[in-house]
């Protein structure tokens, strides 16, 4: 029951006056331990490359991935998470890179667990980077076929649990997944690599920076609505994540984040479980753009945004604002 109370006799901002009493009665708090950093890993070495649709963030060769993998660590962050921009002569339709050992993902894996083995490595499960259709999965006479996918999608996760990946993200939404790479995951001996399941991952308009850092925008045939959730829908979304949870997902992600507040809330009041938001490369876009114009004032808003997934219910954030956040929040 909510606490009632009379104005005069109550008066909700005497709790608001001091910093220090609006500290003490804060609901929600946000630290470095939320975070989870998402990376982008391209050939070569000592190379940078700023990406154009993401203000501030950039693609980076192994040998700078380790670095920033370490300021993460200091900072406190958790896990970074490691995505690819692939050499487009590597991207075939059978995504066969995807399941190379020796792949840029493996070695970015490998590289940054000899450097900081303290800090979480998490690999999405997923065939874009590498298909050159541009598909999650294997496509056959225009359509993303599933079984097929998951076939090759459980041989990537165990190439990846090799290298040191922590954390396997199935991210392709193909029906079955989870199971099955959990079963592959424990029969190669994986038994304590976690899966975090995109459970609840909409085909969503929010995307658009992000293909264009892994340089998927351009191969993507078509839509990705046929595997993909319908942003019209809720109750689908805890279809996904109990089906998820039944194969034995560790925990669960809603993707994308400010725009899906609703889905992530529903997601931790029904089953209670370690529940995962990635803030999109098109809401960072969205902010950083209105920063850059002086419509936002940045401090202020990267530190709201994030909250608000706090409140919502999320236990960990993707967000490629992770060291930004961090700092602010030590020096605040």
């Amino acid at each position: 029951m909510i606490p009632i109370g009379k104005y005069p006799t109550t008066r909700l901002r005497r709790n608001r006056h001091d910093d220090w009493n609006r500290r003490l009665v804060a609901e929600h708090k946000l630290s470095a331990d939320d975070f989870i950093l998402p990376v982008f890993v391209i050939e070569g070495d000592a190379k940078r490359e700023p990406v154009s649709s993401m203000p501030g963030v950039d693609r980076v060769s192994v040998d700078l991935l380790v670095e920033t993998a370490g300021e993460a660590a200091a900072l406190g962050i958790p896990a970074i998470a490691i995505f690819p921009e692939v050499d487009p002569a590597l991207k075939t339709p059978d995504a066969r890179e995807a399941c190379n050992s020796g792949n840029l993902v493996c070695r970015a894996i490998k590289a940054v667990k000899t450097a900081h083995p303290q800090i979480g490595i998490v690999c999405d499960a997923a065939l874009d980077p590498f298909n050159s259709d541009g598909h999650d999965g294997i496509v056959r006479d225009g359509y993303v076929v599933n079984d097929e996918s998951v076939e090759i999608l459980c041989r990537q996760s165990v190439v990846q649990a090799q290298a040191g990946c922590d954390v396997i993200a199935p991210s392709d939404m193909m029906d079955g997944r989870v199971g099955a790479i959990r079963k592959a995951l424990d029969q190669s001996g994986f038994e304590h690599v976690r899966i975090m399941s995109y459970a609840a991952k909409y085909a969503s308009a929010f995307y658009g920076p992000f293909r264009d850092a892994i340089g998927s925008k351009s191969a993507l045939k078509g839509d990705k609505k046929t595997y993909q959730m319908d942003p019209a829908n809720t109750d689908e979304a805890i279809r996904e994540v109990a089906q998820d949870l039944d194969e034995g997902a560790d925990m669960v992600m809603v993707k994308p984040g400010m725009p899906y507040l609703d889905i992530v809330y529903r997601v931790k009041e029904t089953f209670g479980v370690p529940t995962i938001v990635y803030q999109v490369s098109g809401e960072y876009a969205s902010l950083k753009g209105a920063v850059q114009n002086g419509w936002l004032e940045n401090d202020k808003v990267v530190l709201e945004s994030l909250m608000a997934f706090k409140r919502a219910g999320a236990d960990g954030i993707l967000t490629y604002m992770a060291i930004e956040a961090a700092k602010l929040l030590k020096n605040s």
